[in-house]
């Protein structure tokens, strides 16, 4: 096959070696230099998918989408597949960070995805159904695991509330990674992959928001949860629902609670006093009233729900503290 007016062969040597060397220079954050040797592997084979591919994946990490695009379809052009090639999975990062849905809806067709016709004014696919999935915010520093949907190859809206210090908010869109890095699992079976962010798609509004509730028993803590769902927004007891993981159990397959009974999850590193499944236990009881609760909710309204939620059963609740944080 000739591509170029050149016989399509093996890469050579200097093109194995300036490749290779590459990639050791992105493990160690060093992308300039990296960026150099991926140039000079370009020139050197110029019509191979895979020169073209290792440029667009670094201009992925460096978040230079233009670039990115551009290596992206200059790979896609010198492809022998038709489908399934993951050079148009980073084609398709690449266009929904840009929102160039037209070469978005493009990309995931040509990787085989099935893509409705339903779509916006501005052209954004909708309707893929891909369904939950959770997303590791912060990947490289203090990564948090959250709960989210789905709405296409590349962006999950965070439907959980996360910790302050991972700077995201509830209703927030992140693009993802395409390669999940973990799984968790829920007890009625289903596992749900571990994507990580690249980077906040598009933010959100709605401040987020800690209270120490005192709360009789579970019931009075999942009425403020469907208090807050009713009204539109959200609010989580972090009490039980923040395990510390170390790194290695984060990107395994972890189940997304602690079990049943006494029973506790060796993978959880909480210490006692501090949030998570094992800092909230007390002997022989699973239950502690005193919880501290994240919510997603706008000033004018949190207050005041949180008083509704007293008033309904002023015998076992009771909030203070109330803190916006994010």
């Amino acid at each position: 096959m000739r591509i170029f007016g050149k016989v399509r062969h093996r890469p050579s040597a200097s093109w194995r070696q300036a490749t290779d060397r590459a990639f050791t220079l992105i493990g160690d954050g060093r992308y300039e230099d990296a960026g150099a040797l991926l140039t000079r592997a370009a020139d050197l084979e110029p019509w191979l998918a895979e020169s073209w591919f290792n440029l667009a994946l670094l201009h992925k990490f460096r978040h230079d989408w233009e670039q990115a695009r551009s290596a992206g379809l200059r790979a896609v052009a010198l492809l022998d597949r038709e489908t399934g090639a993951p050079d148009w999975w980073n084609v398709g990062i690449a266009a929904t960070a840009l929102q160039d849905w037209a070469l978005a809806r493009r990309a995931w067709q040509a990787y085989g995805l099935k893509v409705p016709g339903e779509e916006t004014s501005s052209g954004e696919p909708l309707g893929m159904e891909l369904g939950s999935a959770a997303v590791r915010l912060s990947p490289e520093g203090e990564a948090e695991v959250v709960w989210g949907r789905r709405l296409d190859p590349a962006r999950i809206e965070v439907l959980s509330i996360p910790l302050p210090s991972s700077g995201r908010r509830w209703g927030e869109v992140v693009l993802h990674d395409g390669v999940p890095h973990g799984e968790r699992t829920i007890s009625s079976g289903p596992s749900f992959p571990v994507f990580d962010e690249i980077e906040l798609w598009a933010p959100s509004p709605v401040p987020t928001w800690v209270v120490l509730l005192e709360a009789a028993t579970e019931a009075d803590r999942d009425a403020l949860e469907q208090l807050a769902a009713d009204a539109g927004y959200a609010a989580e007891d972090w009490s039980s629902s923040v395990r510390l993981l170390c790194r290695m159990c984060s990107e395994s397959r972890m189940p997304s609670d602690e079990g049943d009974g006494e029973h506790l999850d060796p993978h959880d590193h909480s210490e006692p006093g501090h949030p998570g499944p094992l800092g909230h236990r007390t002997a022989g009881d699973l239950w502690v009233p005193e919880r501290e609760c994240g919510i997603a909710a706008p000033s004018a309204l949190v207050r005041g729900m949180l008083d509704g939620w007293v008033a309904d059963s002023p015998d076992t609740r009771e909030w203070r503290d109330l803190e916006e944080v994010c």
